[in-house]
């Protein structure tokens, strides 16, 4: 079967798609009535920026009480414990200097713990400080009211933004937004709002002097609203409040005065860069007199840091092959036993620089009949040929499904993927990074997929940015290497050890 080009679109139902779209009415805004009605108000609307400081102050004097030793201590507190009392004003203090209470589309709940930490930290510090000027010594109960601050502040922004979380994913809450720009990015920022509603954005409509046509983009499933001219109608037929620029035909002096004009209306504007895929983390910020200039820093994974990181994934593989090795033996011993066959699947992977190696897992498949698995074979025992077409990347079960009793065990429990240990001890692998694919895969997606090469400059991964956000197996493949290549571009230690946290968070959870 010859593979198909995972980029061809089928033309005549796109236009049909594009003209349904087109003659669909406007979304009406998001219903505010109810309990939905409530819950937008609290965390989208306007409840949201009341909600998170009055939630910290409450929990702040929560964890002052306890640690205190009851209310009476707190508010007749003694001379050498009063000091404690300015902590909550400190605290909300710090947050809003850091930015804890300004509106993110998405934000993970490690990404607001470290904050936390360090502001709780800070201010507790500063206590400290008052105590010792003030009375000559540290204040009561301090270390214990510094911990349950941590925890308690922490823990009640976590929930909040699960909360959140969970609204915005069943599609209970989320803000209007309209997208200027109906080209190749103005559509895939809308279908990416679409598909991940966890970013609380819902696109109603596009604004654009000369939309291309839908199969040109790649699907539109919102109408054309009408042009620059026609925002204020816009507004006040959907209700939105968001603005999204993307790139257009519209004239760069016109775009400012759309954006000038959603500053009147009071609609929040974002703007998605025009070398968006060059920009990261590291960008600078500079004038030259009232010119702006943006200054782009890479990450070179031939440099000291990729050095070091390369140095402690051999040293935490070996300590997790002797930390799990009574979870190995016992898998290892479960597949002996259970089915005919090596205990472990070497599949020749593409790993940094384009060199190929042999990955191990734990074999989940038996062995064909009369036959025996090879190395450019899939674990059924056929030579690979099972090529996806469309937008959707190769995983999970190719060809007829011979799974044992134990490999679904070891597939649903992710624990097949344990002999990468190895591979990483050998050098051919990292802990993290993107997932190594087959030559065979490689070869159709370096012609067919924008920057899949990329993810040849670092060494692959047992686990990686785009695993931790649910795209493994038959997932998007553009997607996915959207999210390797933001790993490539975002590196770093701490980045690193955010993706193993949520890796073993996930460890347990139902794959297949």
């Amino acid at each position: 079967m010859a593979p198909t080009n995972i980029t061809q679109q089928t033309s005549t139902a796109l236009a049909l798609q594009g003209e349904l779209a087109r003659a669909a009415p406007a979304p009406r805004p998001l219903a505010r009535r109810s309990l939905v009605g409530r819950l937008q108000w609290a965390l989208e609307g306007p409840g949201w920026s009341v909600l998170r400081p009055a939630l910290d102050f409450v929990l702040m004097c929560v964890a002052l009480t306890v640690a205190m030793g009851g209310f009476q201590a707190a508010v007749d507190p003694d001379p050498h414990r009063a000091p404690l009392l300015a902590m909550p004003l400190l605290v909300m203090i710090l947050f809003y200097l850091r930015g804890l209470y300004r509106t993110r589309l998405r934000a993970l709940v490690l990404d607001g713990l470290v904050p936390v930490l360090s502001a709780v930290s800070v201010a507790a510090m500063a206590v400290a400080m008052i105590g010792i000027y003030a009375n000559g010594a540290i204040p009561d109960h301090f270390v214990r009211t510094w911990l349950l601050a941590v925890l308690v502040v922490g823990g009640g922004r976590a929930l909040l933004s699960l909360l959140q979380r969970w609204a915005r994913a069943r599609r209970l809450v989320g803000k209007p937004v309209l997208i200027m720009g109906a080209g190749v990015v103005g559509a895939q920022v809308a279908r990416r709002l679409e598909s991940h509603p966890e970013y609380g954005l819902v696109p109603v409509g596009f604004l654009d002097e000369d939309p291309r046509s839908v199969a040109e983009v790649g699907g539109r499933d919102v109408p054309v609203l009408g042009t620059v001219e026609d925002l204020d109608d816009a507004v006040s037929s959907t209700g939105v409040r968001n603005l999204i620029v993307a790139f257009s035909s519209v004239a760069d002096a016109r775009v400012s005065r759309l954006i000038q004009r959603c500053q009147e209306l009071g609609i929040e504007v974002s703007v998605v860069p025009r070398m968006f895929d060059t920009i990261n983390n590291r960008v600078g910020y500079e004038t030259v007199g009232g010119l702006p200039l943006m200054s782009f820093t890479s990450v070179n994974p031939r440099g000291l840091q990729f050095a070091i990181k390369h140095g402690l994934d051999r040293v935490l593989a070996l300590a997790f092959l002797v930390v799990l090795s009574p979870l190995i033996i016992g898998a290892a011993l479960a597949v002996r036993l259970t089915s005919r066959g090596p205990v472990l699947f070497r599949q020749r992977r593409v790993g940094r620089d384009g060199k190929a190696f042999d990955l191990f897992k734990f074999r989940s498949m038996g062995v064909p009949p009369g036959g025996e698995l090879q190395e450019d074979e899939d674990e059924d025992g056929s030579p690979l040929r099972f090529l996806l077409g469309g937008d959707t990347a190769p995983g999970g079960v190719e060809g007829d499904d011979r799974r044992t009793a134990v490999g679904r065990f070891l597939r649903r429990t992710s624990l097949d993927e344990l002999p990468q240990l190895l591979n990483v001890l050998k050098g051919e692998m990292s802990l993290i990074g993107p997932r190594p694919e087959r030559p065979e895969f490689v070869e159709l997606f370096m012609h067919d997929i924008v920057r899949y090469g990329d993810r040849h400059r670092v060494k692959s991964g047992i686990t990686g940015w785009a695993q931790v956000h649910g795209l493994r197996g038959q997932t998007s493949l553009a997607e996915r290497v959207e999210w390797d290549n933001y790993y490539i571009a975002h590196w770093s230690l701490g980045l690193d050890a955010k993706i193993l946290a949520l890796t073993l968070a996930a460890l347990f959870h139902s794959t297949e």
